[in-house]
């Protein structure tokens, strides 16, 4: 019994090989024989410590094998990875009130984040980065001088210090704000309901058309008395995320009612250079699958608007406000920007990392998360087997992620109040990761491990592409099945190069 300031002291003289600065408290040789662990008839166990047992679920499952630790009976943890230069320390009391306290599963949950937040810190931003908006209040708002403006937006339109699209617009001179447009979630992005019902913005008394209820595209009725259409909505990089599509009917109908379209162009969360994924097959566009572009393009929207009117013909007098001071490499979080969540269960940037992966399977019969407080950082359902799925899915040895077996209960979304089994996905290195070969590998396994169970009817749906559909079907091998749109992904970055803004 101590205080967590005590226990760290002793921790770290541990990491330190048994010294605390000058003084070796241990000498090394006893050091390692105490800490070192051995095999033992239920696991391995060093002197005084655990190491792996059936008594570690306090242990954090991305603890390397140096790792040892202890419990304490009233609901104490301490584990120590001198490999990982990692300690964790937990102290509660678990049998108050009645004795029935359960925390070494939690504490190994803790255990495991720490030992995956254990990479390289993103890089400090070195200059401020602007997003369009930013460039445009910069400018003096010159390219809207004159103009009668219907603005597309919703609560990621806002300035690098917080002030909303919509009220700068509203407020700058010679710049005429007639009409908004929100997209699917609604201006405010708080509903995640099928449609959306035009609403009157409160805090400029204007009309808000909704892009995401009877129609998807302005209405002749809605551009009435504009003569230019304003899009600034942060975008993930993931072709199924449907701002882009709002984006494209709205340069469709802008060049059919001959309005000027202007995109206030924002960085890529996920970076720019990451491009991968099969492309959307021709003929199979929809609103979650607007234009034949990979999963993953690596584009920002201003990027993509200038490829949609030249690749889809349409005729619309286009302007970008480009982003100043990012580079492609840079993600979200070596900006300086605030992340404002885009969506209602896109809540940080390792669920935006992970969601071109994780969402291709949402069409099934699983949950990604959406109901919890981890959307798309854990899926499951209720007849999954979560021990056998993490190892299948951890032995497939993919870079810079774990999967660690979980049961959790949706609030809402798919199976509301069950109890699913499934994975919890730890991001142990973005800069490696592959958000599609986790997509594919957990259908892989899905396939390997329940293939009854698993219904893929609609597996296409997202994924939109039958010959990598039917290789999961078939049960061939990720790798194999990576294969097959390289070809067709080499063609779509010769396509894209002429369309990029940024270096």
């Amino acid at each position: 019994f101590s205080r967590a300031s005590d226990l760290a002291r002793y921790a770290v003289r541990m990491l330190n090989n048994g010294s605390r600065g000058s003084v070796q408290i241990l000498q090394p040789d006893k050091w390692k024989l105490r800490t070192t662990a051995v095999d033992v008839p239920r696991g391995r166990r060093a002197l005084g410590w655990d190491s792996r047992t059936g008594y570690s679920s306090n242990r954090g499952d991305l603890m390397t094998s140096a790792a040892f630790g202890h419990g304490g009976f009233t609901g104490t943890g301490i584990w120590i990875d001198p490999l990982a230069d990692l300690f964790v320390i937990f102290l509660s009391n678990r049998v108050h009130p009645d004795g029935k306290g359960l925390v070494n599963p939690l504490i190994g949950r803790i255990g495991t984040i720490a030992a995956g937040a254990r990479r390289a810190p993103p890089k400090i931003p070195t200059a401020q980065v602007l997003n369009g908006i930013d460039v445009l209040q910069r400018d003096g708002f010159a390219a809207l001088q004159g103009r009668r403006v219907g603005l597309i937006t919703n609560q990621t339109g806002l300035s690098r210090d917080g002030v909303s699209t919509v009220r700068l617009l509203h407020s700058a001179k010679g710049v005429q704000l007639k009409a908004l447009f929100s997209p699917e979630h609604g201006l405010e992005g708080r509903l995640d309901i099928p449609k959306i019902g035009d609403q009157q913005d409160t805090t400029t008394g204007l009309k808000v058309f909704s892009l995401y209820g009877e129609t998807r595209t302005p209405t002749r009725e809605s551009l009435q008395d504009l003569d230019t259409l304003v899009f600034d909505i942060q975008d993930i990089g993931c072709r199924f995320y449907t701002y882009l599509s709002t984006m494209g009917n709205a340069m469709q109908a802008a060049a059919d009612h001959n309005l000027k379209f202007v995109v206030l162009d924002r960085v890529n969360p996920v970076c720019g250079t990451a491009v991968d994924g099969p492309i959307l097959e021709d003929g199979e566009q929809s609103f979650v699958g607007y234009h034949t572009i990979p999963v993953r393009h690596g584009m920002t929207a201003g990027e993509l608007a200038r490829m949609f009117s030249s690749e889809k013909n349409i005729k619309v007098d286009l302007q970008i406000i480009p982003v100043a001071g990012w580079q492609r490499s840079q993600w979200f979080d070596e900006t300086g920007l605030t992340w404002t969540n885009p969506s209602p269960n896109m809540r940080n940037l390792n669920q935006a990392l992970l969601y071109p992966g994780v969402g291709l399977l949402e069409m099934t019969n699983l949950s990604v998360g959406r109901g919890t407080d981890t959307p798309f950082e854990i899926i499951g359902a209720p007849w999954l087997k979560e021990q056998r799925f993490a190892e299948h899915l951890n032995a497939a040895g993919l870079p810079g992620i774990r999967f660690i077996p979980v049961r959790f209960t949706p609030l809402s979304a798919k199976f509301p109040n069950e109890v699913c089994g499934g994975v919890q996905l730890i991001i142990t290195d973005r800069l490696i990761v592959d958000p599609l070969a986790t997509g594919i590998q957990l259908m892989c396994s899905l396939q390997a491990l329940h293939p009854t169970d698993w219904q893929t009817k609609n597996l296409n749906r997202l994924l939109s592409s039958v010959p990598v559909r039917d290789a999961v079907l078939a049960g061939r091998d990720r790798h194999e099945i990576q294969r097959l749109w390289q070809a067709e992904l080499a063609k779509f970055m010769e396509r894209r190069q002429q369309f990029l803004l940024y270096e």
